[in-house]
């Protein structure tokens, strides 16, 4: 039986999209509605974010818009949806070439691979800096975005001898893998609690979320019991609490399962926002952490505008590290990005700057005030390390580990 949830939110004010755009939305909307009707008239809401995402030709990720703005665009920037750390200050890349310049050293590498590159930024500032370093690595790049990769290739020509990009995950990699903003993209379970708004005595009931059509034919939420493994998940993590809805993302848990599979040797550094469990799952988090991005206004609603905007959830940390030690990975570090940066040799590279130039210096180090800030990226951003086979520690969480919150 199918349990309607309670209404969305009023939804927000947003940009105007050009003709162009919502024509290549319809399309998708439409595609949407075909696999809605085909599965029941009830969509998974992982499966409708896969498909909004990286449906072939129509998705987010799988189309041509801007995604990413470039740092010069200034603060009143409207290209693109969005603006992440490699992007802002180079500073971020350079550091992190510096703590992957460690983890090659320890596990005798010169390989590096990069998961979701982006527009190749910090592609391009982690190979200069290990050049500058005398490291001429290998740098492999996975990008499920076809429009993304093309973009990475442009602007990594003049590495071309070293960069590669593949197409499907290694069999065996021995290294430094790097993944910058890749967990909260990956499609998420929608979960909560129903209670039986009759019987106030029945307990409530873990549900899963998806998405219907209405007598319009417009997309509406949609409440189905959650089938047993799920349900067990959601007993797990969540206190029933009814009407409280949420996100878990086996998919990325399957992916860490996976790297325990093909990382035979080195490290995988993992950026991206969230929580530990026990924070991801408050009480009065009760809503999730769901969020879209439209030309850098944030809303919650991601039924609208379907192939235009990005999806994302923070990541819940605790979850990541649990799948790795079923995997046989090691979770050698869990820190803010802040605290990472600062240990991994942010500071000696920002004293290279010459203070005396004050337009110059002030231009460098607004960017890593973001990044650093406890108010900015510095604390909602976290930085998990996975290894195998490490034998040295990693110089990025040799101050302010959290491994014990996990």
């Amino acid at each position: 039986m199918h349990r309607s949830s309670p209404p969305s939110a009023s939804r927000p004010p947003l940009p105007p999209a050009d003709p162009d755009a919502l024509a290549h939305s319809e399309r998708l909307s439409a595609h949407l509605r075909t696999l809605i009707r085909q599965n029941d008239d009830w969509l998974p809401f992982d499966q409708w974010m896969e498909q909004a995402l990286y449906a072939p030709g129509l998705g987010y990720y799988a189309a041509g818009s801007a995604k990413l703005s470039p740092a010069s665009s200034g603060p009143q920037v409207t290209a693109g949806d969005f603006i992440t750390a490699p992007e802002l200050s180079p500073f971020f890349g350079r550091t992190l070439a510096r703590e992957a310049a460690r983890v090659l050293t320890a596990c005798d590498s010169l390989h590096v691979l990069e998961f979701g590159a982006g527009t190749g930024r910090l592609a391009e500032d982690v190979l200069t800096e290990l050049h500058h370093m005398g490291m001429p690595v290998r740098y492999s790049i996975l990008e499920v975005s076809a429009d993304l990769r093309q973009r990475q290739q442009a602007r990594l020509a003049p590495w071309q001898d070293q960069v590669e990009w593949l197409d499907a995950l290694p069999d065996a990699f021995s290294g430094c893998v790097l993944a910058n903003e890749v967990l909260d993209a990956m499609p998420v379970k929608i979960v909560g609690w129903i209670a039986d708004s009759e019987d106030l005595s029945t307990p409530a009931q873990p549900v899963e979320y998806g998405i219907a059509l209405d007598d319009d034919d417009r997309f509406i939420w949609q409440a189905r019991p959650a089938q047993a493994t799920l349900a067990t998940r959601i007993e797990q993590r969540l206190l029933p609490y009814p009407g409280y809805r949420t996100e878990i993302n086996l998919q990325a848990e399957a992916w860490i399962g996976q790297m325990g599979r093909w990382l035979q040797r080195g490290a995988a550094l993992l950026i991206d926002y969230g929580f530990p469990q026990h924070e991801y799952y408050h009480p009065q988090r009760a809503t999730g952490t769901l969020m879209c991005h439209y030309r850098h206004h944030a809303h919650p609603d991601p039924l609208l505008l379907p192939g235009l905007q990005d999806i994302t959830a923070h990541v819940d940390f605790t979850a990541m590290a649990d799948a790795a030690l079923r995997a046989g990975l090691d979770v050698s570090g869990y820190t803010s990005q802040g605290r990472f940066l600062m240990n991994a040799g942010l500071p000696e590279l920002l004293s290279e700057l010459d203070p005396r130039e004050t337009a110059l210096y002030a231009q460098a180090v607004g960017p890593v005030q973001k990044l650093l800030g406890e108010a900015e990226m510095g604390e909602l951003f976290k930085v998990l390390a996975l290894s195998r086979g490490l034998p040295a520690s990693l110089q990025g969480f040799a101050r302010g580990d959290r491994r014990h919150t996990l």
